[in-house]
């Protein structure tokens, strides 16, 4: 097949296709026991999923924000909360985090208290301010809250049952109260 079909034929059936048609082929190393990368069985229902608000931009006649002029809005104004606060999925299920503001999502498994994190080492990020690094439980830690957009949705699947702590990282966000948690039901 010359060059010029062979692209027309490929763009044709999308490159999705053409990666599942070669991992079917004998011998192919895209099999799910060669690869690194996970499929879970299809989760349906009201349980499959949540939706957390972690942060949140407030809309206020006395205090407006125009985000249109201030993309990377200042931290005061943002509500330092996870809503709603427990969210309860099943095994295999997702939560969909809506990160608005400089926030770092990080999950613990089930048994850790809020109590018991510790803040003694910290990941410097400005004056006071740094990111936790108690890595005892720790199960998820999204990205650098430095690195990214403000706002993002970062989407956790739970294989484990029990109820999950989920902090904010920021010191000073979790030292105020931001975390929840997620039940994670058979």
């Amino acid at each position: 097949m010359n060059e010029l079909k062979r692209r027309q034929f490929l763009k044709g059936i999308g490159v999705g296709s053409a990666f599942a048609i070669a991992s079917a082929l004998p011998g192919s190393r895209s099999n799910a026991q060669n690869s690194r990368h996970r499929h879970s069985e299809s989760l349906d229902g009201p349980l499959a999923s949540a939706t957390v608000s972690f942060g949140a931009w407030p809309a206020s006649r006395n205090e407006p924000l125009d985000r249109h002029e201030t993309p990377n809005a200042p931290v005061i104004p943002n509500a330092h909360a996870l809503i709603p606060n427990t969210a309860t999925i099943r095994t295999g299920g997702t939560v969909n985090y809506i990160v608005a503001g400089s926030h770092q999502i990080v999950v613990y498994a089930p048994g850790k208290k809020p109590s018991d994190v510790s803040t003694d080492v910290l990941i410097p990020v400005e004056g006071p301010v740094g990111l936790i690094d108690d890595p005892e439980k720790r199960i998820y830690r999204g990205v650098n809250p430095l690195e990214v957009p403000q706002d993002r949705v970062e989407a956790v699947q739970f294989n484990r049952r029990g109820l999950h702590l989920v902090i904010c990282a920021v010191n000073l966000h979790f030292a105020e109260g931001m975390y929840g948690w997620v039940m994670v039901l058979p």
